[in-house]
């Protein structure tokens, strides 16, 4: 009796469970189905909840309007390109993930049809499109007496394109074209009904003639890599301190050094759209140069490793704005693309970083025909690749000093006829457990000696690491072990209490 009491029990509960379920799974039907009925935006249940100018930004022209038919006033000329902008993207990110309905809300049915079938066709194949346009310039030929239609023209289209299969890299191309657009307005959203593109060429990178002086500045520099002793890896900001600063570059110049090396952490700087505050710093760090009759290295992109053909477009936009905002001044002698990103090969992929590379470079030269380009590997063995793409070649070296001359031998037999620029060097002088308590300063100054007996000899232009030990180092620079971090602080010349050490005496000296 109690056995089939406790079975009809059971089935009750089996039968109530069942009856829950299924509410619950018809109420979520009839959750989504008012969500989409609201019109709320499609992209949010895509994963396009972004705003796609965060991450999509290209180099866009609007050319002044000539058009036929109706003026178009301001607000719907904007949209019209905001639209026409966004179907790139989707289109971009719909050919990277072979997933057409990430693309829907901007193409028409026809047109949508048709990259569709492309799409289809990609993912049968194992074969992914990963592209990007990099710059557009626009301009309107039509747009109807109703407000439904338009045409444009979009010419010089920069596209960069990746073809992987099976998580290889097939082909690798950049060209230029134009398209004739045909655009409907539906639903309060502009789509492509037709594009016809003409004129595709090939691009390289644009060839620059430095004068003499340029390249030839570059072969006398004699001095450091700089972060005030307080702020190391964080010189710009709330912490930031011009008179310490300006004091150190006195500093720098009694020495008899000439040039600094500094570094523009992307994401600090805003990314994409520069803090003017930030910028403004920067600026008078260059000025406090000036003054003390230094030259500044800028390197760009530090503390950055997203190699992603999908970011390029605001990673340009970065390098555009330091670029044009600097390029005129007085203490700048060159730019420095990225610090060694070859450190990123394996877990970024080695194609994807010199695509990144090779292209930033390009563009650096295109916007500065004034001051040379060049790439700080963290190596001699590295420091050859692109070397047709750079106008000078630096290397790090913080090896053991007697293998210093062979090193710095066979790139110089690598890059014929390049400048080399030692672009890093040293050795901390910490001693203690977390380096076997084998070394002090008095073998920093050894290692300082030997290396510059070659660089004197060779007469090899250098950089080295760094004016002051450091109280703390970030765990960002070289993560959370101890061995590793500790060693770090101790690269100076100038101990955590200002006073010179040995190797000061040998810097000074050569």
């Amino acid at each position: 009796m109690l056995g089939t009491f406790t079975i009809r029990i059971r089935r009750g509960l089996m039968i109530l469970a069942a009856v829950l379920l299924n509410g619950g799974i018809l109420l979520g039907i009839g959750a989504i189905l008012v969500f989409l009925n609201t019109g709320a935006d499609r992209s949010s249940i895509l994963h396009l909840d972004t705003e796609i100018k965060s991450v999509y930004r290209p180099l866009v022209q609007i050319e002044p309007q000539t058009n036929e038919g109706r003026p178009i006033d301001a607000a719907a000329g904007e949209k019209l390109i905001r639209d026409y902008l966004n179907a790139w993207y989707t289109q971009n990110e719909a050919l990277r993930y072979n997933d057409p309905l990430l693309m829907r809300d901007y193409y028409t049915d026809s047109a949508y049809a048709k990259l569709k079938r492309m799409i289809n066709l990609n993912r049968e194949s194992e074969v992914s499109v990963q592209q990007t346009t990099l710059a557009h310039t626009i301009s309107l030929d039509f747009y109807s007496e109703d407000g439904k239609l338009a045409t444009l023209s979009d010419r010089n289209v920069e596209m960069y394109k990746q073809i992987w299969k099976n998580e290889g890299l097939q082909v690798e191309s950049k060209d230029t074209s134009n398209y004739r657009v045909v655009l409907f307005l539906e639903d309060n959203s502009w789509r492509i009904r037709h594009m016809l593109r003409s004129a595709s060429a090939p691009m390289g990178k644009t060839n620059i003639d430095y004068d003499s002086d340029s390249l030839n500045m570059i072969t006398g520099v004699k001095g450091l890599n700089y972060y005030p002793q307080d702020q190391p890896w964080n010189m710009f900001g709330s912490d930031f301190d011009l008179k310490a600063i300006e004091a150190d570059f006195m500093k720098i110049q009694e020495m008899g050094l000439n040039t600094i090396r500094i570094f523009i952490p992307y994401e600090e700087f805003g990314g994409p759209d520069i803090r003017s505050g930030h910028l403004d710093q920067l600026k008078q760090v260059m000025d406090a140069a000036e003054a003390e009759r230094i030259n500044v290295l800028l390197t760009l992109f530090d503390f950055y490793g997203n190699y992603d053909l999908a970011d390029w477009t605001l990673n340009f936009r970065h390098a555009r704005s330091i670029v044009t905002a600097l390029k005129e001044h007085p203490a700048l002698l060159a730019w420095d693309i990225k610090n060694e990103p070859d450190l990123d090969f394996e877990s970024r992929g080695k194609n994807r970083v010199l695509a990144w590379l090779r292209e930033l470079s390009a563009i650096v030269t295109t916007l500065d025909q004034e001051h040379p380009v060049t790439i700080g590997w963290s190596n001699a063995e590295a420091a050859s690749l692109l070397k047709d793409e750079v106008d000078f070649v630096s290397f790090h070296y913080y090896g053991d000093a007697d293998r210093f001359r062979t090193a710095y031998e066979e790139l110089r037999k690598s890059v014929p006829g390049k400048t080399i620029l030692l672009q890093e060097f040293g050795l901390s002088s910490y001693s203690g457990i977390w380096n076997l308590f084998s070394s002090s300063e008095s073998e920093q100054a050894a290692h300082y000696e030997t290396i510059q007996d070659v660089v004197s000899e060779l007469q090899i232009p250098f950089l080295f690491w760094t004016l002051y030990d450091f109280p703390d180092v970030p765990q960002k620079v070289v993560g959370r072990l101890p061995w590793r971090r500790i060693p770090q602080k101790n690269y100076g010349c100038f101990d955590d209490e200002g006073n010179p050490k040995e190797a000061y005496t040998i810097i000074k000296q050569k």
